[in-house]
């Protein structure tokens, strides 16, 4: 019974995590996972698996109305970075997603030039994503920026989600040893939004 549908399952998976453009663009990536998939996993594992993934119920999250007293809302407390390539088949379900979080503790990032797998079309990219994340949660304050977070710093293709005011920020230079810093304004930490970064 699993034989005859394994064709079937690698193509949902494949479809799930690669957007059309990359099915037809990168074939060596392509056929290196549809040979992973139907080779090195079990196959009545991942038909369980892609049903219950199928069968899974709705996280029934809303975003808290501002004056609404919080622990009414059903949604995320913790700090959420969502992470989505720009050509992903998932966008559209991130971005619901994000609609749906509290824009307090909620970033969005979409990676561009970049599918289903950002942590493997560009693995770099995404640890800085993570370490500037966890730089902003307080953690690891002592790590220094990048070239890549600091060539993003002059980067305008961060955009606000819908009718958030900017996040301003002012970009210093060090002139012993070329670096730059980042700091953002005192007014921005009274300001709660939901920030886009694209990079």
């Amino acid at each position: 019974m699993i034989s005859g549908l394994t064709t079937n399952v690698v193509d949902i998976i494949l479809a799930h995590h690669f957007g059309q453009e990359e099915l037809q663009a990168n074939l060596d990536l392509i056929q290196t996972y549809r040979l992973h998939i139907a080779q090195d996993i079990n196959q009545e594992n991942l038909q369980l698996f892609l049903c219950s993934y199928n069968g899974r119920r709705d996280l029934e999250i809303e975003r808290p109305m501002l004056g609404q007293n919080d622990n009414k809302s059903k949604t995320l407390k913790c700090s959420t970075l969502l992470v989505v390539g720009d050509s992903s088949p998932a966008v559209e379900a991130v971005v619901e997603c994000n609609s749906r979080l509290n824009p307090i503790n909620t970033t969005l990032l979409k990676m561009a030039d970049c599918g289903g797998l950002p942590q493997v079309v560009q693995p770099g990219k995404l640890t800085e994503a993570f370490k500037y994340f966890l730089q902003g949660m307080g953690y690891i304050p002592s790590a220094s920026m990048t070239r890549l977070v600091r060539s993003r710093t002059h980067s305008t293709s961060s955009s606000i989600g819908s009718g958030e005011s900017a996040f301003s920020r002012s970009v210093t230079s060090n002139q012993s040893d070329g670096t730059q810093e980042s700091s953002e304004s005192p007014d921005v930490l009274d300001r709660h939004q939901t920030m886009e970064v694209s990079c």
